[in-house]
């Protein structure tokens, strides 16, 4: 019987979210001193001005969903990025408390500096990978998100 160590786990190494962790942490550390050395942000900035830039005018708290953070740290981290003239919050017009994400113009020079850089080295990524690999295991990635939102508890 062949070893089938992500169902039957023997040693830390061998846990799908550890093995999906030290591979974040790798492929990450590149785009990490980027965005730090050339950009004086770090990936959660990153993470943050780009969900602004692909929804721009969204709501904080959806936005929050988007990154996959809690509304604190959301918080926080749009602070910085106004503080940087990166993002403006606009309140809405017909209910001020609702405020709503923009990129000012720094922020969409900044994103478009990024955006493809870090587009290529996911592509650089993937590049080993045959066309049906690559879309197995974004079948597979699918998969298993909706797997771990099922077993999140509520």
């Amino acid at each position: 019987m062949p070893d089938d160590r992500l169902a039957h786990p023997r040693q830390q190494a061998d846990l799908l979210l550890y093995r999906l962790y030290r591979l974040h942490t790798t492929a990450g550390r590149q785009i990490v001193q980027m965005c730090e050395g050339e950009f004086g942000m770090t990936r959660r900035e990153w993470r943050v001005l780009s969900f602004v830039a692909e929804h721009e005018g969204v709501a904080s708290s959806e936005l929050a969903q988007h990154a996959m953070l809690d509304r604190a740290r959301t918080s926080r981290t749009l602070t910085l990025l106004a503080e940087k003239k990166l993002i403006e919050r606009r309140p809405k017009p017909s209910d001020r408390r609702e405020v709503h994400m923009h990129l000012t113009e720094e922020g969409r020079r900044v994103y478009a500096a990024i955006a493809p850089r870090v587009a290529a080295y996911n592509s650089a990524m993937v590049d080993g990978l045959s066309l049906a690999e690559r879309q197995q295991l974004d079948a597979v990635l699918d998969a298993l998100q909706a797997r771990a939102e099922r077993l999140a508890p509520p």
